[in-house]
């Protein structure tokens, strides 16, 4: 099977997830309304969390990408198709972002302050904290972001044609400075859009916890892609059992990663005891949050840690792929303790909104994938690195021209 064929095998099912989603969330929103929160607050703050998760796997996309080129890898070539369109998501997620944009006045309260001078909190995080500032910021997340990965596939997918070194060349030029841009777009994004919430509170490391949790992610989505690639035949050529231990390795280290930055968030503000810091992890402690709370501590890092502590576990399907499928279902338990509590400070609920706004972006957002990964090569059929990334050391270029040429037949 091409990716093309992939691609369209897969890109109504996506289509009538996002239909799906977008009625039951807009059904939802409506009949849960009430005097206190209403149409516009129900459905804010759900599409708000489902948008942070889905932004999450584009974050994590383009850091991989980054990665590869700054270090100039080989065994991650035949998965950077996937990695390169789940970056390429950044437009799409803009436009998903416009209702975010509209509603803003009611998702956040610090805009409703008035005049933002009473408010000390607000008015030390000047210009950043104001509706101009926020809105060019996030313009700007977006636009940097679009940049920089239609870029890096832009000569990716041209390499395919020609098999020029100067492609090469170029995309380690974007990924010199592009990793710094993502840090700063990364971070912005995350402080703006989710932290913001609770403009007060103020955390050194909020952009590097987001950014943890995002690659993490990630991890587990592309090896979940990678194994449907390869048992589809679509990537069974290239993709073998030791591409799938690499990703599972880097899948260990952002569980150790991510417990590591979060666990040190909330030390340092328990530790220090002050009042403006503590507040955010007192609310956190209310009602059924604390059960979340618990819920992110074991089964965000120990679950997946044990899991994947064996080595024939990161290549083990029946083992690692329901760890990759609960990645997913605490990435989401995840965002909806950093968003949710505002909206709902008596606990956590699951209601048809937040499913509904889910399968809404989660459903574009893939079918964007799909159309991306559909529309080139599955793989760089003519990366330098090919050769390498299957194990042959010598005469690299030979074997590389003769893989591509087994995958153009």
């Amino acid at each position: 099977m091409t990716s093309a064929g992939f691609a369209a095998r897969h890109l109504s099912k996506a289509l009538i997830a996002a239909g799906i989603g977008g009625v039951l969330a807009i059904g939802g929103a409506w009949a849960s309304q009430t005097a206190a929160a209403g149409f516009a607050k129900q459905i804010g703050f759900s599409y708000l969390q489902a948008f942070m998760f889905f932004f999450s796997l584009c974050v994590g996309g383009l850091f991989l990408v980054l990665v590869h080129h700054l270090f100039d890898a080989a065994w991650s070539v035949p998965i950077r198709r996937i990695t390169e369109n789940l970056a390429c998501l950044a437009p799409v997620l803009f436009v998903l972002f416009i209702p975010i944009l509209v509603l803003a006045p009611s998702i956040y309260p610090w805009m409703s302050i008035v005049p933002p001078e009473s408010d000390h909190a607000l008015q030390s995080k000047y210009p950043l904290f104001t509706p101009v500032g926020w809105y060019v910021s996030t313009v700007v997340v977006f636009a940097v972001l679009t940049l920089l990965s239609f870029k890096l596939r832009g000569h990716s997918v041209a390499q395919d044609q020609d098999g020029a070194a100067s492609h090469t060349r170029r995309l380690r030029f974007y990924a010199a400075w592009g990793i710094f841009a993502f840090a700063l777009c990364t971070t912005c994004g995350a402080i703006m859009w989710m932290k913001g919430l609770e403009h007060q509170w103020f955390s050194t490391m909020y952009g590097v916890y987001y950014f943890a949790g995002s690659v993490w992610t990630t991890l587990a989505t592309v090896y979940v892609l990678t194994l449907l690639l390869k048992n589809s035949g679509v990537l069974s050529k290239v993709v073998h059992r030791n591409h799938f231990h690499d990703i599972a390795k880097l899948l260990f280290a952002f569980t150790v990663f991510y417990a590591y930055i979060h666990f040190s968030q909330y030390f340092i503000i328990w530790n220090g005891g002050m009042p403006e810091e503590t507040f955010y992890y007192v609310k956190r402690e209310v009602g059924a949050w604390w059960g979340v709370g618990l819920l992110i501590v074991f089964g965000h890092f120990l679950i997946p840690f044990l899991a994947l502590l064996r080595i024939d576990a990161k290549v083990t399907a029946p083992v690692i792929v329901p760890v990759c499928v609960w990645a997913w279902l605490m990435h989401f338990c995840d965002m909806s303790y950093n968003i949710m509590p505002i909206f709902r400070p008596d606990g956590f609920k699951l209601t048809i909104t937040d499913i509904g706004a889910w399968l809404f972006i989660g459903g574009l957002a893939a079918a964007a994938w799909l159309k991306g990964f559909g529309s080139n090569a599955s793989f760089p059929i003519k990366d330098p690195r090919l050769g390498e990334s299957q194990g042959v050391h010598h005469h690299a270029d030979d074997h590389a021209h003769e893989v591509a040429a087994k995958h153009s037949k």
